[in-house]
């Protein structure tokens, strides 16, 4: 309660985004003698509608993913096979989050820094995002992202 406190004040005083408001998603799971099946919605599973949809896969090892904030843009990022850490930082702190699951996907809101790491062999990721790709929204270099936090 007192995360969902927290986030709520940044957003009425126009506090920069948090690594407190990403967050894990578990998504509706069915389980039969068939297999699984699990879905998304737009705005009813996940806090936005979906724009654009891409994925990352045929990661060779050791290599890294991302390395970049967004200024607009939110995302949803899953592991859909295999496994990968995404670290998230905000400016100030840091935090890991490996995802394992198909059915659990990490929220990440605006103007967080993300690197995707650890990707262990035939890891495919998938990232729902809230807009369509826009070159202008990307931030790439961390001392600029940390200029524009500090500005917020």
């Amino acid at each position: 309660m007192e995360t969902l406190l927290s986030i709520l004040e940044m957003l009425i005083v126009g506090k920069a985004s948090s690594i407190d408001q990403c967050y894990l998603i578990d998504l509706p799971k069915f389980d039969d003698a068939r297999g699984s099946l699990s879905f998304i919605e737009g705005s009813r599973h996940i806090p936005f509608d979906i724009a654009r949809v891409y994925y990352l896969y045929g990661v060779p090892e050791g290599n890294k993913r991302g390395a970049h904030a967004h200024k607009q843009l939110s995302q949803l990022i899953f592991a859909v096979s295999g496994c990968v850490d995404i670290v998230l930082d905000d400016g100030h702190r840091s935090k890991r989050v490996t995802l394992t699951r198909p059915d659990q996907g990490l929220y990440v809101c605006p103007m967080i820094w993300r690197d995707l790491e650890a990707f262990s062999k035939n890891t495919v990721c998938m990232v729902l995002a809230s807009h369509i790709y826009d070159a202008e929204d990307y931030i790439n270099d961390y001392k600029d992202f940390s200029t524009q936090k500090d500005k917020r």
